[in-house]
């Protein structure tokens, strides 16, 4: 059975054979292009399993790569991005990117990132399912009923609109813009804690132990994740 297939596009060469080692040992096949216009191209003859995607690339924002892909490719992206790009990152990631990586970051880290777009990318419900697990969580998108071990667990309008978001788009990181966008129809920043609250209703609801969640995982200052 082939590897997975990764492309690496980042213009810093350093970074590039770092990658190229790190991911080679571990059996992954890697391509690698220092230009938007190259891993567009590379991205749309291999379509590879997943895409690390560097922000700051000299011919086009990585932001925009993001959105560009996007437009057709369904795997997941993982962004890369300096300390003082935050805000650069939670574009790309609202321009459709699924996970974020720092840098500089430890070749564990990112291996450890991978596993965790690979294997939830593959545990992603497929268009069309109606039905997302989590341990003994249900989700039934269709009868829009959410149980544990067979008990109904009973939720507001809203609490479900926004658990059905999360888990929708399972392992992805979604921001607190595309959360507040999908359920509240805004994204102003000044209803963040709107929000907050929401949140620590759905885990006193869902989780076994709301304090350490283990379902609905923050992400400081970017939003949050759904994990199965």
């Amino acid at each position: 059975m082939n590897q997975p297939q990764i492309l690496v596009v980042d213009d810093e060469q350093q970074i590039q054979r770092a990658l190229n080692t790190i991911l080679g040992q571990q059996g992954y096949r890697v391509s690698s292009a220092e230009t938007a216009e190259k891993g567009l191209a590379l991205a749309a003859t291999l379509l590879p399993d997943i895409i690390i995607l560097d922000l700051g690339l000299p011919d086009m924002p990585g932001v925009e790569v993001c959105a560009n892909l996007r437009a057709w490719y369904h795997n997941p992206i993982i962004i890369l991005s300096a300390h003082d790009a935050e805000k650069e990152k939670v574009n790309a990631l609202d321009a459709g990117a699924d996970d974020y990586l720092t840098k500089p970051f430890s070749a564990e880290e990112l291996l450890a990132r991978i596993r965790v777009a690979l294997r939830h990318h593959s545990a992603a419900p497929a268009k069309g399912e109606t039905i997302i697990t989590s341990g003994s969580l249900t989700i039934d998108l269709a009868r829009q009923m959410v149980t544990r071990d067979g008990i109904m667990i009973k939720l507001t309008v809203t609490e479900y609109k926004l658990l059905a978001f999360l888990a929708a788009n399972t392992g992805r990181v979604l921001t607190h813009k595309a959360i507040l966008q999908h359920v509240w129809g805004y994204s102003d920043g000044s209803q963040m804690e709107y929000l907050r609250v929401y949140i620590r209703q759905l885990r006193q609801k869902i989780e076994l132990d709301p304090h350490n969640p283990q379902l609905i995982i923050t992400e400081s200052g970017i939003g949050y994740r759904f994990i199965v």
